[in-house]
């Protein structure tokens, strides 16, 4: 038999099964090929040894809402696919720094698991027919798994989880990392759902690298951030929520707002940014809270500003109200507060809950900062230890700080100027931001002297003012020593004199009664 004769053999055989196909599904009742195909899928299973799992793009819970295992699957097998596949598709995906390399439609790859071996198949189903949708694209994408069935209770068991957990943290690592801020009320509607933040791509260059601070005091603190991210089963096993909270108080310009970018940084982090005037009450605190995800910092600036929560300054700003009634800037910022307070109805109560009562449980992995200018203002039940675990105090410049500086803006690691700025920065106090303004060059012409000895003026400018208001102080010290000083002898002579008259009286009263006896 030539080769020609056995193709228009088999051509015939093709037609043949075909027409017979086409006659059964004709003349058959309908229920007969489903009952067909199942007592076929049945009879392959007697003799079939694989098991197979089919995973699909998009789920009909949520509005067609896409599929979290299909999402972690497809980030899992963009390791695997881009060595082991022979055929790759590249798509941009939302809230990735990089492109995502994974299996084109119909490739298949192998992968190994505890010394097993499976197959996963990427496939899609074309419509059949002209279908009205809101998506473009109407081709529904599905990921196969096979396996040998004598390995089903590992698959189940270990290696799905394996895959989930790793396709999850392949996703954390290459997402773009965001900035998030609360909106308010008027501003959440968007599209068909309510959006509780808003965000954009976080970017802030920072880190502890270039952190103006003690080197010792760097270490500390990263290896504090870097034991809490490990510390998972601990935190479960001694019962309490996986979250951290972090204290950064000290005077303007001292980089507080810097550390927690560095700190971001470190973790590969989101932040939240929550600014509590725009939260209208306690409800509202825990749906953002709820919103939230984890590996995030969730951060409230200014805390002693952010709203009227802190008891502790009640009495203060009662003793100040008498001294600033005809003050218009005072009476304008207390106006200002006053409508803060009307527009957000958030107590401290509520606070502390959002902070470690049950809803902080919430999710997993969260660092919570708050930042001041005056720790002393806080109320001493917001920040105790369990709530803000670790107290950061960032001072003014110090010679250290000052080096890193240098190195940042002047790459610089030492010069003859080094010692006199020391010595300087020993007896007078400038931030961090003041000592980085003055070192950066404002021309080309500024080399890394010009911008030293700018430095030393500054420095020497603020010892001055420095010592011209500390003489004031005691001056004004003196002034009121001297008056209480005086009022007291006033008052003592008042006293004396009032005595006096009282004992005159008395003598007096006395002589008349024994003249009238």
């Amino acid at each position: 038999m030539t080769g020609g004769e056995m193709w228009t053999q088999l051509g015939s055989l093709f037609a043949g099964l075909m027409f017979i196909w086409a006659m059964f599904k004709q003349y058959c009742p309908f229920e007969m090929p489903g009952q067909f195909e199942k007592y076929a899928q049945k009879l392959i299973s007697l003799v079939y040894l694989y098991i197979r799992i089919t995973f699909h793009e998009f789920t009909a819970e949520g509005f067609y809402e896409r599929s979290k295992a299909y999402a972690a699957i497809e980030r899992y097998l963009s390791t695997n696919s881009t060595t082991r596949a022979k055929r790759l598709k590249a798509e941009m995906v939302q809230d990735s720094k990089s492109l995502v390399l994974s299996m084109d439609d119909y490739e298949e790859i192998t992968d190994e698991f505890m010394g097993l071996k499976v197959w996963w198949t990427s496939n899609k189903n074309l419509p059949k027919g002209q279908v009205i949708s809101f998506y473009e694209d109407e081709e529904k994408r599905f990921y196969t798994l096979k396996f040998h069935r004598r390995d089903r209770e590992i698959i189940y068991g270990l290696y799905l989880n394996h895959v989930m957990d790793e396709g999850k943290a392949i996703e954390v690592k290459n997402r773009q990392r965001k900035l998030f801020t609360n909106n308010r009320n008027e501003e959440r509607v968007s599209w068909f759902r309510k959006t509780m933040w808003s965000h954009v791509v976080f970017e802030h260059p920072a880190t502890f690298d270039t952190l103006a601070m003690e080197e010792k005091k760097k270490k500390e603190i990263i290896n504090d951030l870097i034991t809490f991210t490990k510390s998972k089963d601990y935190y479960k096993k001694i019962g309490k929520a996986w979250k951290r909270g972090y204290l950064l108080f000290g005077p303007p310009g001292t980089g507080k707002s810097t550390m927690i970018a560095a700190m971001a940084n470190l973790l590969e982090y989101d932040v939240y940014d929550l600014e509590l005037t725009a939260v209208k009450d306690n409800t509202e605190l825990r749906k953002l809270l709820i919103d939230t995800s984890s590996k995030s910092i969730i951060v409230i600036e200014d805390i002693d500003c952010s709203l009227d929560l802190i008891g502790q300054r009640k009495k203060k700003e009662e003793k100040d109200e008498e001294g600033d009634a005809k003050d218009p800037i005072s009476m304008k910022k207390k106006e200002d507060q006053e409508k803060s307070n009307e527009s957000s109805k958030v107590t401290l109560s509520g606070l502390l809950n959002f902070i470690d009562g049950l809803w902080s449980a919430c999710g997993g992995e969260r660092i919570i900062v708050f930042t001041t200018n005056y720790v002393e203002k806080l109320d001493p039940a917001l920040i105790r230890r369990g709530r803000m675990d670790k107290h950061i105090e960032l001072s003014y410049c110090c010679f250290e700080a000052f080096k890193v500086l240098a190195r940042n803006y002047l790459d610089l690691e030492s010069h003859d100027l080094f010692e006199t700025i020391g010595k300087l920065l020993e007896e007078t106090k400038i931030s961090p931001a003041d000592v980085a303004e003055n070192l950066m060059p404002k021309s080309s012409e500024e080399d890394a002297d010009a911008c030293l000895g700018k430095l030393i003026k500054a420095i020497e400018k603020k010892a001055k003012e420095e010592a011209k208001l500390k003489a004031e102080e005691e001056e004004k010290e003196k002034e009121k020593a001297e008056e209480e000083k005086k009022a007291k002898a006033e008052k003592e002579e008042k006293d004396k004199k009032s005595d006096e008259e009282v004992k005159e009286k008395k003598t007096t009263g006395e002589e008349v009664k024994e003249n009238g006896g």
